[in-house]
């Protein structure tokens, strides 16, 4: 299943999007981490070492090698040029899995003491000052994404950016799940207005997880304004001060009431409905829409010919794309 972990900045979603990281990954579940929020903090969260993480390739400063190796042989993309963000998996694109080997995670992958391959978009850098927006590098995450294909008990969680900015391009219509993490204040829960209301006519699963939340009166704002979407509160935690403070304890001494949200979220996502033909669907929808507005412009090329009508992502696609080639 693939999960985005959004919210306004300071909500705590990159706390929440590590915890649930090592939860999954500690239970024994394969899982990919990606950090997508301009201000890269989720390998901290996770424990990684500062001299790991600053070793780690930054995927929006490769999207050349990344475009390379996903258009793999075909034939609608002639070179990593061609394509853009959006670009569709189609016959012959190199379709990547959770388990095994997966090229992109060992290129650009590190693993984690919790077992999860962390990888990150990469922060801004001087280069980048005035010139470039953070969807550039972003774009990365969203070509992983439109070309992984994730089996039962297989997760990739993404640390989105703060606010709604993700919903500056297709990106946001890549996960089965998105968990909303919102305080409970005025502006906690402005962000799930704006996120509900962007995402209302592209079918995006919106969870609301509230953070920080002391007592029944803390509940009761967060249901008078968010209603159903709320599905779940996550209390004050001296284990998550801990975090904050750079140690790392280990999760069984998570509070149980915390621990347990984190395993009705698990239990929450297996739930979902996976709908290949829907993802499918969106992220052509979302190229054209791309090509049209911008991207042909951008590039000079005829990019609603990258879309292959007979395709369909899933495993089905995974399994053809793994049989060799007819003599």
């Amino acid at each position: 299943m693939k999960i985005a972990f959004a919210g306004k900045g300071g909500s705590g979603k990159t706390t929440l999007s590590a915890l649930f990281t090592r939860f999954l990954a500690e239970s024994g579940h394969t899982v990919a981490a990606i950090d997508a929020d301009i201000n890269q903090n989720l390998g901290q969260a996770l424990g990684v070492p500062a001299d790991e993480l600053a070793a780690l390739p930054p995927l929006g400063g490769h999207l050349t090698e990344i475009k390379d190796l996903l258009r793999g042989t075909n034939p609608r993309i002639p070179s990593a040029e061609a394509m853009v963000k959006t670009t569709p998996p189609g016959r012959g694109s190199r379709l990547l899995a959770l388990d095994g080997d997966n090229p992109v995670h060992r290129r650009f992958g590190l693993r984690t003491a919790g077992g999860a391959v962390l990888m990150a978009t990469g922060p801004f850098t001087e280069d980048d000052l005035g010139v470039a927006c953070y969807h550039s590098k972003v774009g990365a995450a969203e070509l992983y994404l439109n070309h992984l294909v994730d089996g039962e008990g297989e997760y990739a969680v993404v640390d989105m950016t703060a606010g709604a900015d993700s919903f500056a391009s297709g990106l946001f219509t890549r996960f089965d799940v998105t968990f909303l993490v919102a305080e409970p204040t005025l502006r906690g829960v402005g962000v799930y207005r704006q996120y509900a209301d962007y995402a209302r006519e592209h079918g995006v699963r919106i969870m609301v997880i509230g953070n920080k939340v002391e007592d029944g009166a803390d509940l009761e704002f967060l249901r008078e304004h968010v209603g159903d979407a709320l599905v779940a509160a996550f209390g004050h935690s001296r284990f998550v001060r801990a975090m904050e403070k750079g140690r790392h304890p280990r999760l069984d001494e998570l509070e149980d009431d915390n621990l347990k949200v984190l395993a009705w979220m698990r239990d929450a996502v297996d739930a979902t409905p996976k709908d290949w033909e829907a993802f499918t669907r969106q992220g052509v929808e979302f190229h054209l829409r791309n090509a049209e507005a911008w991207a042909e412009a951008a590039t000079g090329r005829d990019l609603r010919g990258q879309v292959d009508p007979d395709f369909t992502m899933g495993p089905s696609a995974l399994a053809a794309s793994r049989r060799p080639a007819a003599s």
